[in-house]
């Protein structure tokens, strides 16, 4: 098994793989804890071309994908926006906003692969955080490359349910 870990950008044409698995990976986290109604206008309003195309693009965006053998199994989006958990207000930190792995995948090398590259590319901050739901079971994944909960509580970034910070500081 050939596990890459890369940076996309929409020029790359892969703007319709990137959709339909981003709206999979959705339906993968989030089916379980939302009515179907709610769970498909986050889609159509998050996942859509038009609006990954842009995300993809933007300057203050980045794009990781990584691929097994010959196809997608996951991606993270590391940007410059987001609300800072507290205990990182006056540190220099990036948030990965979007971190998934699709079950088909579930090897824990693809989604260290994935995570290595991100801790690579925020390396020139003091910190790195994500805000995940709780009781998402990549939480677990996450503490144990180093990551800790943070006791302030949240609401995840685009959807009205319980959430928590987990931070990883660089030494």
């Amino acid at each position: 098994m050939k596990i890459e870990t890369k940076f996309t950008i929409a020029a790359q044409g892969v703007p319709k793989m990137a959709v339909e698995l981003t709206k999979d990976l959705a339906h993968e986290k989030f089916s379980q804890i939302l009515d179907q109604k709610i769970l498909e206008s986050y889609i159509a309003e998050q996942f859509n071309a038009k609006y990954r195309i842009s995300e993809m693009n933007s300057m203050s965006n980045q794009r990781l994908t990584v691929f097994v053998d010959d196809h997608i199994a996951g991606y993270a989006k590391i940007t410059s926006r987001g609300k800072t958990p507290f205990c990182l207000e006056n540190s220099r930190a990036l948030p990965i906003a979007d971190f998934a792995v699709l079950k088909r995948d579930p090897q824990e090398q693809i989604k260290k692969s994935l995570l290595d590259k991100c801790r690579s590319v925020c390396k020139r901050v003091e910190a790195v955080w994500i805000n995940e739901c709780i009781d998402n079971p990549v939480i677990s994944f996450f503490e144990s490359y180093g990551f800790r909960k943070q006791s302030e509580k949240v609401q995840h970034d685009e959807l009205n349910l319980p959430s928590e910070y987990l931070v990883y500081q660089y030494k």
